[in-house]
This record gives structure tokens, C-alpha cells and sequence, in this order.
């Protein structure tokens, strides 16, 4: 046979086990709550598209404009229409397919969104030294207070967002004469997993270090995950074939936050798992810590993320009126 015609014979696509193989390492290139986002956020565009007569993939650059204005109608944030946006984007380059987000249409649709809606951040309260320890007081000396007390505290002084607190295993900690050293496998900023590490002293006021060993010790927790569910009953709870110690949801440390917020009397609707993690860079700040070493530990890259905390933790502080207003 022909090179040629022996060319045209061979087939340009992977067979069915090795192209699953693929895009599961191309899925792996997002987070996974960036995964669990994205897909809420095709099920949205699906169901939009099937009610108009839209095609979802490959989707029209008008099907987008109009699904993201409709977005934008009922209220959505621009933040999250942009994620919206994003994700539509991104199951398109996944099929090999044209990208209809980066039509033009499209991109003037939500740069007006933006302006209109507005892309200011939802900013969480900040928990500050001061407010997790009114929040702490309210902690009952539970099996399940005792947890509730070590993840507000470690959330707090490692300035850990909600999804590293969740993923900390006992291996990823280490003892040390100052305190304790933590591990953070993968984060947001991180996500090949090259990891990276969090120093946490033992501390006088809210002493993290102590409150996390009560809790691990309380439960016998020697082994697997940090941060477990804990029934009704007082027992940590395994995974419905009672096998594996189940691991605590990202929404369980947001509800742990908002409840304490509402037992030491302030208002839930403004606290969340952020919150703990705010409150640490705005306390820094306002002690006078340095930029760089407030960034050690929030592991934050851009320096204007972590400014803008500062800036609000000293707005009052040299204030230009303050002596003459």
C-alpha cells in the first residue's frame, strides 16, 4: 500500500481509553473547586440554551451575549458572569472547538456588565484577633467544639483559605520548638502541587498549636484527615462504607464561622470561611507587620490584594483631616 494512502487510513484521534486519559489531566489543570464551579456553571448555560433553542457546543457568540445579559438581569455578580464566561471558554477549547467568547460581541457584552453591575469584591468580614476571641469564648467543650476551636484558630493564625484547611492531613504537620510547621500540598496559587509551608507559633492569646493538639488528641486523630465531621451523637464520622475517615466540606468551615459569629452577637450574613483568613491580614496590618512577611504566611503573589487589607486595616491611622476636621 501507498505511504500516502496508508497515511490517509490512519485515524487522527486517540482511542476511547487514552483520550479519557487526556482530558482527565486537562481537567486536572484547574482546581478542583475551579471544576465543580465551571461545571454549575455549563449546567446554567445548558438549561438556558435548551430553554431559548440555543445550541450550548458549539455555542453562537449572540447565544453567549444573550445567556450572560440574562446573567446579569437576574442579579448574578460580575465576578461570577465573568466565570460564567470563562467556563464556556474553556469547555469550548476542551471539544477543539472555536472559541464564541472571545468574539467581539461577547466582549463588549461584558465589559458592559461590568460597568454596569460593577466588579467590586463582596469583601467578607474580618475576623480580627479580637473578634475570634469573643468567637472562641462561645466554643462548648464538645467533641465537636473542640474541632470547631483548633479550625478557627490554625484557619486564623496560617491565614489559610477554607479549601487548604479542608485538604491538611496529620502527615502534612510537623512539630518544631517554636510551634508547629504545616504543609500546604496544593492551593489556589499552587496548583502543581510543588507545596509549600506554613510556620505557626504557639502563641499566648488563642495558642493555634495547643487548641489543635486538644482536638486531635479529644478525637485520636493519628492519621488521615485534620478536619473531620462529627455526628450528633459525639463520634467522628467515616464515610457511608465506614472505612475511610470522612474529610470536612468547604461549606462546613463557612457555616463553623458564620455560626460563632452569630453566638458572640454579630451579624452571620457578613462573616464567612474567608473571614478567618481576612481577619489575620488586617490584625498583622494593624500591628505594623511587614508587607512581605504578611505574605509569607497568607501565600498570596499579588501585592495588591494584600495592600488593599492594609490600606483598610489603617485607614484611620495618619488620616490627612485628622487634624483639623
Amino acid at each position: 500500500m501507498p505511504a500516502s494512502a496508508a497515511a490517509s487510513q490512519t485515524s487522527t484521534r486517540l482511542p476511547a481509553e487514552a483520550a479519557s486519559i487526556v482530558e482527565a489531566y486537562q481537567r486536572a489543570s484547574k482546581a478542583d473547586a475551579t471544576v465543580r464551579a465551571y461545571r454549575g456553571d455549563a449546567a446554567a448555560f445548558e438549561a438556558w440554551c435548551a430553554r431559548y433553542g440555543f445550541r450550548p457546543l458549539p455555542a453562537s457568540p449572540e447565544a453567549v451575549a444573550g445567556f450572560l445579559v440574562a446573567e446579569a438581569e437576574v442579579g448574578r455578580a460580575a465576578s461570577t458572569i465573568g466565570r460564567r464566561c470563562a467556563a464556556i471558554r474553556y469547555a469550548h477549547k476542551l471539544a477543539k472547538m472555536p472559541d464564541p467568547t472571545d468574539d467581539e460581541a461577547v466582549r463588549a457584552t461584558m465589559k458592559g456588565i461590568r460597568r454596569k453591575v460593577g466588579t467590586a469584591p463582596d469583601q467578607k468580614a474580618a475576623a480580627t484577633a479580637d473578634v475570634l476571641a469573643a468567637m472562641l469564648a462561645h466554643v462548648p467543650q464538645t467533641l465537636a467544639g473542640k474541632r470547631d476551636r483548633a479550625l478557627l484558630a490554625l484557619g486564623f493564625a496560617g491565614a489559610f483559605r477554607r479549601s487548604e484547611l479542608v485538604a491538611l492531613d496529620v502527615s502534612d504537620l510537623r512539630e518544631d520548638p517554636e510551634g508547629l510547621r504545616v504543609l500546604v500540598r496544593r492551593s489556589k496559587v499552587d496548583q502543581e502541587g510543588a507545596g509549600f509551608e506554613k510556620a505557626i507559633p504557639h502563641g499566648r492569646f488563642i495558642r493555634p498549636v495547643a487548641l489543635l493538639r486538644d482536638w486531635l488528641d479529644a478525637a485520636g486523630i493519628t492519621e488521615g484527615p485534620v478536619f473531620r465531621p462529627v455526628s450528633r451523637s459525639g463520634r467522628v464520622r467515616m464515610t457511608m462504607r465506614d472505612t475511610n475517615p470522612a474529610r470536612l466540606t468547604t461549606q462546613a468551615v463557612a457555616d463553623i464561622v458564620k455560626r460563632y459569629a452569630t453566638a458572640a452577637g454579630l451579624d452571620a450574613s457578613t462573616f464567612g470561611a474567608h473571614s478567618l483568613r481576612a481577619g489575620y491580614i488586617t490584625t498583622a496590618a494593624e500591628r505594623g507587620a511587614d508587607l512581605a512577611r504578611i505574605m509569607d504566611q497568607s501565600g498570596h503573589r499579588d501585592t495588591r490584594t494584600v495592600v488593599g487589607y492594609i490600606r483598610r486595616a489603617n485607614a484611620f491611622k495618619g488620616h490627612s483631616g485628622s487634624g483639623f476636621l
